[in-house]
């Protein structure tokens, strides 16, 4: 399975979206360089709030494009980087993803408030009701490099068995 880099982004506050930039650099083990998410602990606020030591495995924010295109024919106008993602990826389904699946960006690198209702447009139930979350996934970064528009994205799936993503 192989993907391409719809947009990077990122933002050194804490707002709901992200700018593009024409690229981004990861960091082994921190996140974005200039993201305000960078560092070894946890950053976002609420989690910060419980407990600042916890070790952060929100480090880089990927959104899949499709959910851009699905949001629009719902009403929504949002572009790459409005929730707040540091990369918007086409073609992988990240959401099917199981843990421990590696991500290759190009050469190196490996890893409400904004329109009323968006945020419930991102949550689904599935045939027996439970909850389906459609706003992305967090990584963690295990090498560093720079992820530009147009990249390719190569998937490199875990061993058999493999485990469903679980929110972190």
């Amino acid at each position: 399975m192989t993907g391409t880099v719809i947009a990077v982004s990122r933002s050194s506050g804490h707002s709901f979206s992200k700018p593009n930039e024409g690229s981004i650099r990861l960091v082994e083990g921190l996140g974005v360089e200039g993201d305000a998410h960078l560092g070894v602990t946890v950053k976002h606020r609420s989690r910060v709030a419980q407990d600042p030591t916890v070790p952060n495995l929100r480090q880089v924010h990927l959104i899949h494009a499709e959910l851009i295109d699905e949001l629009e024919v719902a009403g929504f106008r949002v572009r790459p980087g409005d929730m707040g993602e540091n990369v918007t990826t086409r073609g992988v389904d990240l959401l099917g993803l199981p843990t421990g699946t590696i991500l290759r960006f190009g050469a190196d690198a490996a890893v409400d408030d904004f329109q009323p209702g968006l945020m419930n447009a991102t949550l689904d139930r599935d045939a027996d009701g439970n909850l389906i979350r459609k706003a992305g996934i967090m990584a963690i970064v295990l090498a560093a490099g720079e992820i530009r528009p147009g990249d390719r994205i190569e998937v490199e799936l875990p061993p058999e068995p493999r485990r469903k993503l679980e929110p972190v």
